[in-house]
């Protein structure tokens, strides 16, 4: 009863549009923490809301609560051609994140979309569960606990993960595993590798190294050291302030940026507080926000 209780008083913080979004955004984490499908429901009730960042993060909770409830609800997300591309994309992460064997004929449907970050998003779902069901038997651990779109490598060399990341004519999915493995090293040679990806032709890997490289800072402080912490704040902000940049792409960097706690970082969220794509725009408000509270309860 109790844990019901919690749900229902998630579920009216997260559609509550006269909450911040750091409130609402709060709401969606305590779901996707609990799980199950009441939770799940109360996630899904937010998919007409206008901000597209808040979509997309119901859509990515559900993908990590991996109940394959959600599969016929991330379907029709992912073939609602009126939702945002980063929301489409999200529902084909999450269907890939739940590894389900019944997803595989809607994930070949939109592998080619002409929207390339769904048809990569696709391609990745589509090797993740076809990995998933020939690899059984291996355990891929994963220090930051997060359901990723493809398993790490079991390389462990730097400079070998970092040629297959950077190599544009290896599959997705192998420059993922790459990317992954290169995350879970946590050291500043592992974020200078990642650093280069930056560069890489593909949105969608350009937006998972902003989202990972917020990871690590978030996870590992200072103890990356003074060198990589300033690479990942200069990558960071150079994607954020390039305007030919996908919005997929900025919105994770201005994401990640809040993770860093530093003023400079701050400073420049400001500047893109106004953003003519909303995505971004609110993912700065959503970032100098948590910064605010965590100053607070300082």
């Amino acid at each position: 009863m109790a844990e019901h209780i919690t749900v229902e008083k998630m579920q009216q913080m997260l559609c509550n549009k006269e909450l911040s979004m750091r409130e609402r955004f709060r709401g969606m984490s305590t779901l996707r923490d609990i799980g199950g499908k009441e939770a799940i429901d109360s996630l899904l009730t937010c998919l007409d809301d206008p901000s597209a960042l808040l979509k997309h993060e119901a859509v990515f909770c559900i993908g990590q609560i991996q109940d394959p409830y959600a599969i016929p609800y991330l379907i029709n997300v992912l073939e609602d051609t009126s939702q945002e591309p980063i929301v489409r994309h999200e529902a084909a992460e999450a269907l890939g994140a739940i590894g389900s064997k019944e997803v595989l004929n809607i994930l070949e449907k939109y592998r080619f979309d002409p929207v390339i970050e769904i048809a990569e998003t696709c391609q990745l779902a589509l090797a993740r569960i076809n990995w998933l069901n020939t690899n059984k038997h291996i355990q891929v651990e994963n220090p930051y606990k997060s359901v990723d779109p493809a398993p790490a490598s079991d390389d462990d060399n730097v400079e070998s993960l970092k040629s297959t990341l950077l190599d544009e004519s290896l599959p997705l999915f192998d420059r993922y595993r790459a990317m992954f493995a290169l995350r879970n090293k946590t050291s500043e040679e592992s974020v200078l590798a990642l650093a280069e990806g930056m560069k890489a032709s593909s949105i969608l890997l350009r937006h998972e190294l902003a989202f990972i490289l917020g990871q690590m800072r978030n996870k590992a402080g200072d103890a990356l050291g003074r060198k990589a912490d300033d690479t990942i704040v200069t990558v960071l902000t150079d994607a954020l302030k390039n305007s030919t940049e996908s919005s997929v792409v900025r919105h994770e960097c201005a994401t990640a940026l809040g993770e860093m706690d530093k003023n400079d970082c701050m400073q420049v969220l400001k500047e893109y507080l106004h953003d003519e794509e909303a995505v971004v725009s609110e993912s700065c408000q959503l970032s100098l926000d948590m910064y605010a509270q965590s100053l607070l309860s300082k």
